[in-house]
């Protein structure tokens, strides 16, 4: 096993598609070990990760963003999972309430692009960050999939974003792996998983209708990714 500073993304991403998806946490906890941290949104799928976490490298700290503006299942859905696998769970939440939030800058998720993003810096990307800091990591595990959507279809399977190195041990999953994989090991559903196909903040996750694809329900539209992973251009940022 060559050192981690020695091994490029290229390389690393070579690595990972060669492994079982349980392999690729042994080893990444084995080249970067405290270096690591992972997050999760607690969605739809997100329990799989967290169930992978817990059986193969327990001792890698899980960031969940809280933005305050999360669906109340998803609040409980939370407590059910941790009831089942306490991993090593940090919630951070945004420097700023919600209700202060509104109360400056109105409702930030019907302002268009300018204040998706805004909204996005102040509730995910800043708390993101300053996690990273604080936890002493610059490798970050995600749960993302490349069906996830149409902007993720190309994602290798590491890759550096601004001074983080971003690994996705999933990320060839189909729905039909994972489905499988929630039944097999006695995963719960989320509790709204039967009426969304994605989950997210509950102003921003539309119901899934006929004509609307996953890409579709999430910010009415306008975009799909929250913000934690396209480039920040904030200087002093990790991400």
């Amino acid at each position: 096993m060559k050192p981690a500073q020695s091994i490029t993304p290229e390389q690393l991403s070579a690595e990972l598609a060669g492994l079982k998806t349980s392999e690729r946490f042994l080893v990444l906890y084995e080249i970067y070990g405290p270096r690591l941290v992972a997050t999760t949104s607690f969605g739809l799928q997100a329990a799989v990760s967290l169930h992978l976490i817990h059986t193969h490298a327990p001792q890698i700290p899980v960031v969940f963003i809280d933005t305050g503006y999360l669906f109340p299942a998803t609040y409980q859905y939370i407590e059910t999972l941790m009831e089942k696998w306490p991993v090593d769970l940090r919630t951070y939440n945004p420097t700023m309430t919600a209700a202060r939030q509104e109360a400056l800058y109105g409702k930030l998720w019907e302002q268009g692009k300018a204040g998706h993003d805004k909204y996005a810096l102040i509730n995910k990307i800043e708390p993101m960050n300053r996690a990273l800091k604080e936890i002493g990591a610059d490798v970050w595990i995600s749960g993302l999939r490349r069906s996830h959507s149409s902007t993720r279809i190309n994602r290798a399977f590491a890759e550096q974003q601004n001074k983080t190195l971003k690994v996705y041990p999933i990320l060839d999953w189909a729905d039909a792996q994972i489905a499988v994989y929630m039944a097999e090991h006695g995963i719960p559903a989320h509790p709204l998983a039967e009426h969304y196909v994605t989950m997210g903040d509950w102003h921003s996750t539309a119901l899934a209708a006929d004509e609307l694809d996953a890409e579709s329900t999430r910010y009415n539209g306008e975009k799909y990714e929250c913000g934690l992973h396209e480039v920040s251009k904030q200087a002093d940022f990790q991400i």
